[in-house]
């Protein structure tokens, strides 16, 4: 099949605007996470990661289209407009597939949009209209928070099969009382920023991203990593408890790690779910160790812009590509003791470190698991 590869990375989240913000954010080990009080969100304080208001002003004053805009196409369009740029080079619309990855779109307009309007394939077409890919219908990916790396893998088989030569895969995911309600009453908001794999974790932090991929099988010179392959599973075990054993999370990551080529031994650095609640972090923990990849450096990305929901794959895809390029492990922020009962390598401080190959995983309600295998071009 044909190989493929990475050409241009966007990411927006309080961090910043685009890989670079997020990068820097990484080397100072600074958190986007932190407290508010918002009546319109929750009827007390609570943490998250918001994009603030200048950074949404920019992005509105220069995100136009025919028709009004939702917040949330806003975010996708300027997100994936941004990678297209950084990509150097115009996209034949007649070989360009665009995927779309989010869990809840335009949720926040409900009941103030008709019906049809907060559709999510009707966001996907206005997002591809506005980029002014309109040859092929785009495809929606929206499977809990497996969504963006399930949303890269098919990405990459069709471009793999030829039916196209690029794609550009977009996660994003608003911050709302919708979604900020639900997590608050499963009592999985913590109140304090996020410590994914630590013993004294108290639960996640919600954040809101747009983000963006540009994958191609012609890549030139300008690759700068290689999608090698990818796996799903399912749990069959709870509607929004994980696996106890992480046997099911362990299939995908091993299915991932064959279609590869490669072997667990290769594996140098890994991208984990690592949501901070204990139930999702011991089950990855284990499915790590029952993978034989208990002693590689591993990390969470999630506190640093807290759960990003559908956008979460893209995102810290996003960051694995930079990971991979500067040849410097992720520092998992908020990490001091371990917290899961099997032995795990949590990354830390910042260091280089010979990075060829890199794991990324995710999990989601309903038991869903997904994995993908990146790698030095």
């Amino acid at each position: 099949m044909l190989p493929v590869y990475a050409i241009a990375t966007n990411t927006i989240s309080s961090l910043g605007l685009d890989v670079n913000a997020h990068w820097h954010a990484v080397k100072q080990q600074k958190s986007g996470i932190r407290q508010y009080d918002d009546a319109s969100l929750s009827a007390s304080p609570f943490w998250g990661a918001k994009i603030d208001a200048l950074q949404w002003q920019y992005i509105q004053a220069n995100t136009k289209a025919d028709i009004p805009l939702s917040p949330f196409e806003q975010l996708a369009i300027f997100s994936a407009k941004q990678a297209l740029a950084d990509s150097n080079r115009q996209l034949s619309v007649a070989d360009t597939l665009v995927v779309l990855s989010t869990t809840k779109g335009n949720i926040e307009w409900l009941g103030a949009q008709d019906d049809e309007r907060l559709t999510l394939y009707n966001s996907a077409k206005v997002i591809s209209k506005t980029l002014g890919f309109t040859y092929h219908k785009p495809i929606v990916v929206s499977h809990a928070c497996v969504s963006g790396v399930l949303a890269l893998v098919y990405a990459m088989r069709r471009l793999q099969q030829g039916t196209h030569k690029h794609a550009v895969v977009i996660g994003c995911d608003r911050f709302s009382r919708f979604v900020l309600s639900g997590f608050q009453s499963f009592q999985a908001i913590a109140d304090e920023p996020c410590k994914p794999f630590d013993n004294d974790r108290k639960g996640i932090n919600l954040g809101e991203c747009g983000a963006a991929i540009v994958l191609t099988t012609e890549p030139g010179d300008g690759a700068l990593a290689r999608l090698y392959a990818g796996g799903s599973s399912n749990d069959a075990n709870h509607i929004s408890g994980p696996s106890r054993t992480g046997e099911e999370l362990a299939l995908a990551i091993k299915a991932a790690i064959s279609q590869a080529g490669i072997t667990a031994a290769d594996i140098d650095m890994i991208s984990a779910h690592g949501t901070a609640t204990s139930y999702n972090d011991e089950m990855e923990a284990k499915a790590f160790n029952t993978c034989d990849l208990s002693e590689k450096p591993v990390h969470s990305f999630k506190g640093y812009t807290g759960h990003t929901l559908g956008a979460a794959g893209i995102l810290e895809s996003a960051m694995i590509i930079e990971s991979i390029r500067q040849q410097q492990l992720i520092p998992s922020l908020g990490f001091n003791t371990l917290g899961v009962s099997v032995p795990l390598n949590v990354t830390k401080d910042m260091q280089q470190a010979d990075i060829k190959y890199v794991l990324k995983t995710a999990s989601g309600f309903g038991g869903c698991n997904a994995t993908a295998i990146w790698g030095r071009v």
